[in-house]
C-alpha cells in the first residue's frame, strides 16, 4: 500500500467518524471540526480541541450572521473563514504541554514511512521538541531547522530526493476538499 494510499485511508477514517459524531449530537460547525482536530491528533490532546471548538464556535456564530443574509454567497466565505480558523489554533499548538506528545505520533508515523531517513526538519520554535522526541524514540537522523515546516516533521531521504512531511497544517489541507463538502452542507442546514 503506498503512502498516498495510507494517507487517503487515514483522512477517509477520520472523515467518517466526524460524520458518526455530527449526526448523534446534530453538532454545529465547531463540532465537526472539534472532531477533525481529535481524530488527527489523538484524544490525549482534549486541551487542544477544546481550545479549538472555542474558536471554531465564533466561526460559527458568524456564519449563522451571514447565511441569513446571503446563503448561497456567504458560504464560501464561511468556509474560507472557519479554515483559517482551524488554521491559526494549528499554529499555537507547539505552545501546548502535549505537544510532544502529538510529536511523537507524527514522527513515528513518518518514520514508519521511510525508514531510512537521513535527517529531520522542523520549524526553530519546535526543534528542541522534535529533537527530544526524536533522541526518546531512538532515531539516530540529526534534527535540522526548516522554518516552512511548521506543526510537525519533514523527514529528508536519502540525497535529499526524497521527503516526507507530517504535520497537523498538512493534514488539515489534504482534508480539506472532503471537509468543505460536509461544512457546506452543514450550512444549507
Amino acid at each position: 500500500m503506498s503512502l498516498a494510499e495510507i494517507l487517503e485511508s487515514e483522512i477517509q477514517g477520520e472523515i467518517s467518524a466526524i460524520q458518526q459524531q455530527a449526526n448523534t449530537r446534530a453538532a454545529e460547525i465547531v463540532a465537526k471540526a472539534q472532531e477533525q482536530a481529535q481524530a488527527l491528533i489523538d484524544s490525549r490532546t482534549r486541551l487542544l480541541a477544546n481550545e479549538k471548538a472555542a474558536g471554531l464556535t465564533r466561526a460559527r456564530s458568524a456564519a449563522d450572521l451571514d447565511s441569513n443574509a446571503q446563503r448561497l454567497s456567504a458560504s464560501d466565505s464561511l468556509q474560507m473563514r472557519a479554515f483559517q480558523e482551524a488554521e491559526a489554533q494549528l499554529k499555537v499548538i507547539p505552545q501546548h504541554p502535549e505537544y510532544p506528545q502529538i510529536v511523537q505520533r507524527l514522527l513515528e508515523e513518518a518514520h514508519a514511512a521511510l525508514p531510512t531517513a537521513e535527517a529531520i526538519e522542523t520549524s526553530s520554535g519546535e526543534l528542541e521538541t522534535v529533537r527530544q522526541v526524536a533522541q526518546n524514540l531512538g532515531i539516530q537522523a540529526p534534527v535540522r531547522v526548516n522554518d516552512s515546516v511548521t506543526t510537525g516533521v519533514r523527514l529528508v531521504g536519502a540525497g535529499g530526493k526524497t521527503s516526507l512531511q507530517n504535520t497537523l497544517l498538512g493534514r488539515l489541507q489534504s482534508g480539506r476538499e472532503t471537509l468543505s463538502a460536509q461544512v457546506s452542507r452543514l450550512l444549507q442546514e
